[in-house]
C-alpha cells in the first residue's frame, strides 16, 4: 500500500486487505464445487437463491439502518455486526444465483439492478421498526426461522448452497441469542418495558405466517433433495419461541393469531412487497444507478 499517496492508497486495487468488503473480496467457498446437481432445473434454483440471498440483504439493510441509534455502543456494535454477517450470506447467494442463471449476472448486478418487484424476499424482511423492542421481536422471528432453515439445507445436494448453509448456522445461531437475550431482558424488566415488549410481540408474530407458506419453487426443490419445505420447521420454530416468551413473562397464547392464512400464496416470495421495499431500494441503490459501473 503506498502510504505516501492517500489517493492511490484508496485506489489501489492490487491491495484490499484493508477493506471488510467491496473490490478483492475473497471468496470464503473457494475450491466448493459450483456444478449443478443432476436433474434440478437451473431457472429454480436461480430462484431459491435470490429468495434467501434476498433475505439477509433487505434484512441487513434495515439493521444496518439501527447504527447509531441504539440503547448501547455495544449494541451498536452488535448490530452492525449481525448486520455483516447477513450481507455476506446475500454475496454468497447472490453470486450463487447469478452462476445457477448462467446469463452474466453477479451479485452487484442481481442487489443494485433490479426493480422491487423482482425481489423474492420475505415481507418480514422489509417491515420498520417503530422502536427498539420492535426490532428485537422482528430479529428474534426472523433468525430463529431461517437458523431452523439453514441447519436443514446443509444437507442439501447443492454443494454450494450446502456449504453456504453450513457456515450461515454458525452467524445465525450467535444472531438468536442476541435476539432472545434482549426480549428476555425487555419482557422480564419494568412494568414500561414489559409493556413495549408485549406489543412489539403482538405486533410481529402474527406477521411470521409467511414464513411458513411453500412457493412452488421451494416444493419442487425441496422433493429433488436441494432445498426445505419451510412447513417443516413451524414446530421448531413454534417451541423456541414459547420458550423465549415464557422466559420473558409474555404468555405465547395471549399473541394475537397469525394474519396470513395457511393456504395463501406467498406474497414477498412471488414479487409482491409492500410499499417499504421501494424506499429501501431508493436508499440501497442510489449510488450505483447514479454512477454505472463505479469502483471503490
Amino acid at each position: 500500500m503506498a502510504f505516501d499517496d492517500a489517493y492511490g492508497a484508496l485506489t489501489d486495487h492490487d491491495d484490499d486487505a484493508r477493506w471488510a468488503y467491496g473490490t478483492g473480496f475473497t471468496d470464503p467457498l473457494a475450491g466448493v464445487p459450483a456444478d449443478l446437481p443432476d436433474g434440478v432445473d437451473r431457472a429454480d434454483l436461480t430462484a431459491y437463491c435470490l429468495m434467501l440471498g434476498d433475505d439477509a440483504l433487505i434484512m441487513s439493510h434495515r439493521l444496518q439502518q439501527w447504527v447509531t441509534r441504539a440503547p448501547e455502543l455495544e449494541d451498536e456494535l452488535a448490530l452492525a455486526n449481525i448486520g455483516l454477517d447477513l450481507l455476506g450470506q446475500a454475496r454468497l447467494l447472490l453470486t450463487r444465483a447469478g452462476t445457477a442463471e448462467g446469463a452474466g449476472r453477479d451479485e452487484d448486478e442481481l442487489a443494485y439492478r433490479r426493480d422491487p418487484h423482482e425481489f423474492r424476499n420475505v415481507r418480514l424482511a422489509e417491515h420498520p421498526d417503530a422502536d427498539f423492542a420492535h426490532l428485537m421481536a422482528r430479529l428474534l422471528v426472523f433468525t430463529t426461522w431461517r437458523l431452523a432453515l439453514f441447519d436443514r439445507l446443509a444437507g442439501s445436494r447443492d454443494t454450494m448452497l450446502a456449504a453456504i448453509a453450513a457456515k450461515g448456522v454458525k452467524e445465525l445461531t450467535y444472531h438468536r441469542d442476541y435476539a432472545a437475550r434482549w426480549v428476555v431482558r425487555l419482557g422480564d424488566g419494568t412494568a414500561l418495558s414489559h409493556e413495549r415488549m408485549a406489543a412489539a410481540v403482538a405486533v410481529t408474530l402474527p406477521a411470521a405466517g409467511e414464513l411458513f407458506q411453500p412457493h412452488e419453487v421451494e416444493r419442487r426443490l425441496a422433493g429433488a433433495g436441494v432445498a426445505v419445505d419451510p412447513a417443516v420447521l413451524r414446530d421448531e420454530f413454534d417451541a423456541v419461541l414459547a420458550q423465549v416468551l415464557t422466559a420473558a413473562t409474555i404468555d405465547p397464547a395471549s399473541v394475537p393469531a397469525e394474519a396470513v392464512p395457511v393456504e395463501a400464496v406467498p406474497a414477498g416470495r412471488g414479487g409482491e412487497h409492500t410499499a417499504e421495499l421501494t424506499g429501501i431500494l431508493a436508499e440501497m441503490q442510489e449510488l450505483a444507478r447514479a454512477v454505472p459501473g463505479g469502483t471503490w
